[in-house]
This record gives structure tokens, C-alpha cells and sequence, in this order.
């Protein structure tokens, strides 16, 4: 996303120092040579639909994440969808959504043709608050689905309990959770079914792709007829079921395979950004960083920053040449979802808190230690500049 012509012209008019750097973005996937060997042997076997790949590339997710069943899907939003519509959800029923999340958990639920009832989260990390979920229960509520958000996973415990208590589904989306453990057990295998994204700036990409997991041999078999034209086998014409197109290419699960052979060597290079963030910012008055949630390790999908003035610090960055984020726009204020009447600010004063004060910077794994210091160096102008 480029700059404004105003943001342009005002950092025009800064430092040399500035006018010498790039500018430094959001996000950028880190893809080498061993990608493109992967996806080269993809095209010398001429096998460039989901295949053998794809299948190395699911035991290999499976081992690491300790699932019994695992689906692919075209990417984490219908990952979500598929494992909504697996569990039987659809036209009136209800799935608790927290306020603070990506659009696309929400938009799952209507694509299975639910309805999602948005609830608060913490103050802490913006993980679901399960203590705002009573008020959301309805004769129609089926399911919950935690999201485990900014790469660290929510309090599961708490989501199971309550999940029991009210005889609900849980579909954990995880789609910002890859290689993120609660308690010692990864995410995405608490639940009835676990949802992950590769896309692009996601820890490990395959440009686009998602993945379903179940420990359930019922669902996995419902999993597997929905993503593939109601049917189990490919090569037949006889459908026994109804089903869709959810699957994914060879092509893709090459780059995926490429990704996890240096599954830790990414983890290891966000952690050591992470660092540098906390060396430079920690004592800056005014800046605080989000809480791990207990229990939980900590792959950071953004280096989430809260402040009193997001706004102004956020235009400051743009002008400097930084593209940040802001925390997620809370699903109630969405536009596209008024007609679900989901109240007013009041009701969800923790995500409204979230949008307002937060503020995201990268984290990927090739952004330099000279990157992170200008970043952190502009936020402490600022912050000069402000007090």
C-alpha cells in the first residue's frame, strides 16, 4: 500500500536519514531457493494438483501439531467455513465470535449460513473474554470459536469449560497460531475441529492455503466429502453426498513443505525481532506491549503496541516511510454487519479499547535490526514530539 501524496509530501520534508530509507513494510514473506526447487520438482513430475506433496505436506503438519485428521483448504477463511459446515452448522443457528478478531472469522459463519453473535474480549491481549459469553447464549447458539489472536493462543481451559456447560461445539480458528502452544498441546487440537491460514504473512506461507484439523473420525469423514465434490475418491463420477472444491495444489504444498524445514528458524528470527522491539521501547513512557496470555508461547503475527494517541502515531509512521496496522476494527462497528443488530460501543468496551489505542508493526522474519531501530527511533520522535 503505497503512501498518500500528502503523507509523500510531508515526509519529503524530513531528515536526510529519512529521505535514504525505504520504506519499511507491513509484512514481507520470506521465500528463497529452497522454494523454488520445491515447486521446479512440482513441475518435473507434472503432478501439479493436490497429490503426494500435498499428502507428505499433511503427515507433516499432523506431526507437528500432534492431530489424528487433517484437510486442506483454499485458504483460512473457507478452512473455517469447512470446518463449520463439517459440525453441522447452518441456517439458524448461532456461533459466538469475539469482537476482536480478522472479518473473515465472522464471514466463515455466514458462509455455512449461520449467524455469528459477537461478545467482548480481555483487556489484556484482546483474547475472547468467556465471561461476556453467558449474555450471548440463545436457544439457537451451537458453537464458539476462540480465535487465538496476534500469534498467542487464548485461555482454552476457559473456553472448554464453558462450552461443556452449554453443550456448544468449539471451532478454533488458529489461523495466526501456527507453532503456538497452550498448556503444551498445540492449537487448533482443543476443540471439535481447528482452523489455520498460510497466506502470505502468516509464520509459514503457501501464497494461499488453509488447514482443517479434528481428532473425530466422524467429522474427518464429513471434512473430506465436503472439500471434495461429496465424494471420497477422485475419479469417480458417483457423488454420494454433497460436497464443494476446498482443495489445494501440489504447487502449493511444495512452498509449505519448503516452510516447515525451517519452521524454527523463522520462529527463532521473530522472537529475536520481538527482542529488539522490547530492548529499544520498553521504557518509553506512554507505549506499552500486549500481555502473553498465561499459559501460552508466543510466535508474534504483529508487534502489538497500545497508546493513547494510535491515530497520531500511526499518520507519524506513514509519514516516515513505516506501513503499521491498527488492532482489528471491532466486528460490531463493521458496516456489513449492522443488520445483525450486534449494539452499540458499550457492550464491547475492550475491543473499542483494542481499535482505538492499538498499533501493529512487523515482525517477519528478513526485516533488519537497522529497520527495527529506525521504526523504534521514529516512535520515540514522536513520542518526544507528543510530551
Amino acid at each position: 500500500m503505497g503512501l498518500s501524496g500528502q503523507a509523500r509530501g510531508v515526509a519529503a520534508k524530513g531528515t536526510e536519514k529519512v529521505n535514504r530509507m525505504a520504506k519499511v513494510p507491513q509484512q514481507s514473506p520470506w521465500l528463497g531457493e529452497a522454494e523454488k526447487a520445491a515447486v521446479c520438482r512440482v513441475f518435473d513430475s507434472n503432478w501439479i494438483t493436490e497429490g503426494p506433496v500435498a499428502a507428505e505436506f499433511s503427515r507433516r503438519l499432523r506431526e507437528l501439531m500432534g492431530a489424528e485428521y487433517g484437510v486442506f483448504a483454499p485458504n483460512g477463511t473457507l478452512a473455517l467455513a469447512l470446518g463449520l459446515m463439517a459440525l453441522g452448522i447452518g441456517a439458524g443457528d448461532e456461533v459466538i465470535v469475539p469482537d476482536t478478531t480478522f472479518i473473515a472469522s465472522a464471514t466463515a459463519v455466514l458462509i455455512a449460513g449461520a449467524r455469528p453473535v459477537f461478545v467482548d474480549v480481555n483487556s489484556r491481549n484482546f483474547q475472547i473474554n468467556v465471561e461476556t459469553c453467558i449474555r450471548a447464549v440463545t436457544p439457537r447458539t451451537r458453537a464458539i470459536m476462540p480465535v487465538h489472536l496476534y500469534g498467542m493462543a487464548c485461555n482454552m481451559k476457559a473456553v472448554l469449560d464453558f462450552a461443556e456447560l452449554y453443550g456448544l461445539a468449539v471451532i478454533e480458528d488458529a489461523c495466526e497460531a501456527i507453532n503456538v502452544r497452550y498448556r503444551g498441546q498445540h492449537t487448533g487440537t482443543f476443540g471439535d475441529v481447528g482452523c489455520f491460514s498460510f497466506f502470505a504473512d502468516k509464520t509459514i506461507t503457501t501464497a494461499e492455503g488453509g488447514w482443517v484439523i479434528c481428532k473425530d473420525g466422524d467429522i474427518y469423514d464429513r471434512l473430506r466429502y465436503l472439500r471434495n465434490q461429496g465424494r471420497i475418491e477422485r475419479g469417480t463420477f458417483i457423488h454420494p453426498q454433497i460436497g464443494y472444491n476446498f482443495r489445494l495444489t501440489d504447487i502449493q504444498a511444495a512452498i509449505g513443505l519448503a516452510q516447515l524445514d525451517r519452521l524454527d528458524e523463522i520462529v527463532a528470527r521473530k522472537l529475536e525481532r520481538l527482542a529488539w522491539y522490547h530492548d529499544e521501547l520498553d521504557r518509553v513512557e506512554g507505549i506499552r506491549f500486549l500481555e502473553v496470555e498465561p499459559g501460552s508461547t508466543y510466535v508474534p503475527f504483529r508487534v502489538v503496541l497500545l497508546c493513547q494517541d494510535a491515530q497520531e502515531l500511526e499518520d507519524y509512521l506513514c509519514q516516515h516511510y513505516i506501513e503499521p496496522r491498527r488492532v482489528f476494527y471491532p466486528l460490531h462497528r463493521q458496516p456489513c454487519f449492522q443488520h445483525l443488530n450486534p449494539g452499540g460501543d458499550v457492550q464491547y468496551p475492550n475491543a473499542v479499547y483494542g481499535y482505538e489505542h492499538g498499533i501493529c508493526l512487523p515482525v517477519f522474519p528478513t526485516l533488519t535490526q537497522e529497520q527495527v531501530a529506525y521504526i523504534c527511533s521514529t516512535i520515540k520522535e514522536f513520542r518526544g514530539h507528543r510530551d
